[in-house]
């Protein structure tokens, strides 16, 4: 499934994806894109977790602006629309993924992390949206997943000036979930990446599917949300072998 752009590495559950355009700090142009979207819309069929990466120092450095200016307003109306079906399968397709970041995860590249699961940012990173300063607006899903993890205001101010945020900022404010040294995140995201695919896959799946939705519910509807997703975990084969390995004392063998 590897493209010039897009190297892919399976082993056993897990595939690390390997965002490659070298001296373009890894700018989402349309053929990235349709490569991600070939891989999470057909995945391979055991593969359960995602490992996200650049290459050269970077993990993504947003739209690349050569395409942008080329396209009509309509083109430009169906293009960010691509974008929003192919961050929307990333974050609900059933597929956990976990982005390695350092570098660039600007503009489209924070929109990008901000749609997968597990976040680890080493200390070259650098969060921004800097569309406003470039006269344009985000369009790859920003306000609706950046604009929730540092809320409305912050998103508001942080593209008006254009500010930048370093990886110990971005984890206090959510943008990342670990802050790691230099040269480290791939390690520790190889480490989580490897414990997602132990757990048991109902489990991860009403995880990724059910807390954002109840998050966008009153508290009511999430409640009983809530209540649905515990009945359907816990009527699972996999429930009834982490009951049984809980009370032998050993680790679970999900399915």
């Amino acid at each position: 499934m590897s493209n010039p752009v897009l190297e892919v590495e399976v082993d056993g559950p897990i595939a690390t994806l390997t965002m490659n355009r070298p001296g373009k700090r890894n700018a989402m142009c349309e053929e990235l894109l349709n490569a991600l979207q070939a891989f999470y819309f057909a995945p391979p069929e055991d593969v359960r977790v995602v490992i996200l990466i650049g290459v050269e120092g970077h993990y993504c450095s947003g739209l690349d602006l050569s395409e942008h200016v080329h396209r009509s307003a309509e083109e430009n109306l169906y293009h960010s629309r691509h974008w929003h079906s192919v961050m929307e399968k990333i974050q609900f397709g059933g597929l956990i993924t976990v982005s390695a970041i350092f570098g660039a995860a600007i503009g489209g590249g924070l929109e990008l992390a901000a749609s997968t699961h597990v976040r680890i940012a080493e200390p070259s990173t650098i969060f921004q949206l800097p569309e406003g300063r470039r006269g344009i607006f985000v369009g790859g899903g920003a306000t609706a997943r950046v604009g929730r993890l540092l809320g409305a205001d912050r998103m508001t101010e942080m593209m008006l000036t254009g500010r930048k945020y370093n990886a110990d900022e971005g984890t206090a404010l959510g943008l990342a979930h670990y802050a790691v040294g230099e040269g480290e995140a791939l390690a520790l995201a190889q480490n989580l990446a490897g414990k997602i695919a132990r757990n048991a896959p109902m489990s991860n799946y009403l995880m990724v599917q059910s807390i954002a939705r109840i998050n966008d519910m009153s508290q009511a509807d999430g409640l009983f949300t809530e209540s649905l997703a515990a009945a359907l975990s816990q009527t699972t084969p996999d429930a009834e072998e982490g009951l049984k390995a809980f009370l032998e004392k050993r680790a679970p063998n999900f399915r």
